[in-house]
């Protein structure tokens, strides 16, 4: 055994003199574990959360995304189309005409985001997350129906069950040089019937109204042009693979973004806080660790005579740092085992049963949801180790310092 290691764990184990050096000892050990367990449990809930984000916006945004690079729409051909349709890996292409426009049930208004779709749309696994409520129908070419998001739904007060009152839409048109007088001629104006709520997340509950392509075509007179194109990657395929595929086809005129790229700006948010919070709670750890340095400067005061014999038995002065830069390991290496540990129970309890609650009853999940990430107990172990050189390198110095002659 190595001789440093082999006496550290002896002063590490004995019952030191000094009843507080044991205390301060204990301390440090609890504060190393409580941090721990705190940087595993918050690191897995903004994981969790993460997930969460993703699925819930996989459920509503499709697998790959074709917008223009420049401007909003873009016109089509349909040899253009099967061109798209024939890449490897494409199952769905589902056309997609999206714009604000003015909405009114019942004399309620809200001017929220018609997104005109094409039949397809609900075969690519749309709403698999959060709640659907109503008829999974766009309706038909006579009468064409809406699927709307909660909040818009709930804004307009509308419902389901009435057939009689109708959802109007409103589109201004584009100004011409002829003047007029007749309000009706400054504006778009089409009917749906209301068929089914959804609700996903906020952005999406208060904004979107689903409906037929054909009716957002015609209403905002958008001819052979299309704002995106939403494609589902057939099963087993790459999306990344076929992300590139679509790039090499469509050149720079095109962007086509996975669904993380769709909301790059919230997800780079979220990596972020979770950065800061790791930061701020791996600080937290580092005062914590000070009483490391408390421990083991008292003690090197309370060895002096068993390190002085050391140094008269021929042993260097790194002999008698390690000694102590390993007692400060092994302090901190049990409280991180045991935080690491109890952060990892905690996590696997709250995945199997939920014991604490968002405490929001509309919620999509009643729990907070947390996910395990191995490579977050690696990114602790480092942070641990790094605090437990900081916090002992002095008292390992000051205690390889000691003067040999005076203390015999």
């Amino acid at each position: 055994m190595n001789l440093s290691f082999f006496i550290a764990a002896r002063y590490f184990r004995s019952k030191k003199k000094r009843n507080f050096i044991t205390i301060l000892s204990t301390i440090s050990m609890i504060g190393v574990a409580v941090g721990t367990m705190a940087l595993v449990i918050v690191m897995s809930v903004f994981n969790g959360l993460e997930d969460l984000i993703r699925g819930l916006f996989a459920s509503f945004d499709a697998e790959l995304k074709i917008e223009a690079a420049e401007g909003k729409s873009f016109e089509i051909t349909e040899d253009w189309l099967d061109s798209i349709r024939s890449v490897e890996g494409v199952a769905i292409l589902t056309e997609v005409i999206e714009d604000n426009a003015l909405f009114d049930y019942n004399g309620n208004q809200i001017v929220a985001r018609l997104k005109g779709v094409s039949d397809n749309f609900l075969d690519q696994g749309r709403f698999s997350k959060g709640y659907f409520w109503g008829d999974t129908t766009l309706g038909t070419g006579l009468r064409p129906a809406a699927i709307l998001g909660r909040g818009v739904g709930f804004f307009l007060s509308i419902n389901l069950n009435d057939i009689n009152v109708p959802l109007k839409v409103f589109y201004p048109k584009a100004p011409r040089s002829a003047a007029t007088i007749d309000p009706s001629q400054l504006y778009a104006s089409g009917i749906l019937d209301p068929a089914a709520f959804f609700s996903i997340e906020r952005q999406f509950d208060d904004e979107y109204v689903i409906a037929p392509l054909e009716f957002a075509k015609k209403l905002l007179n958008y001819g052979d042009r299309r704002t995106a194109l939403e494609i589902k990657v057939e099963d087993g395929a790459s999306i990344n693979q076929v992300q590139q595929r679509l790039k090499g086809l469509l050149g720079e005129r095109f962007l086509v973004k996975n669904t993380d790229e769709q909301h790059s700006g919230l997800l780079r948010t979220v990596k972020l806080e979770k950065l800061f919070v790791f930061l701020t709670l791996t600080f937290i750890l580092a005062i914590a660790s000070f009483n490391i340095f408390f421990s083991l400067s008292m003690l090197a005061i309370e060895k002096k005579k068993d390190i002085a014999v050391l140094r008269a038995m021929g042993a260097p002065d790194k002999l008698i740092r390690w000694i102590f830069l390993k007692q400060g390991a092994l302090i901190a290496l049990s409280g991180a085992i045991i935080g690491l540990i109890l952060g990892f129970l905690v996590c696997v309890v709250q995945q199997e049963y939920g014991l604490v609650s968002l405490g929001i009853s509309s919620a999509v999940i009643d729990a907070y949801p947390v996910k395990i990430a191995w490579t977050d107990f690696l990114w602790i172990s480092l942070a641990v180790i790094g605090i437990t050189l900081l916090a002992s390198y002095r008292p390992a110095y000051i205690a390889s310092q000691v003067d040999t002659v005076r203390e015999l």
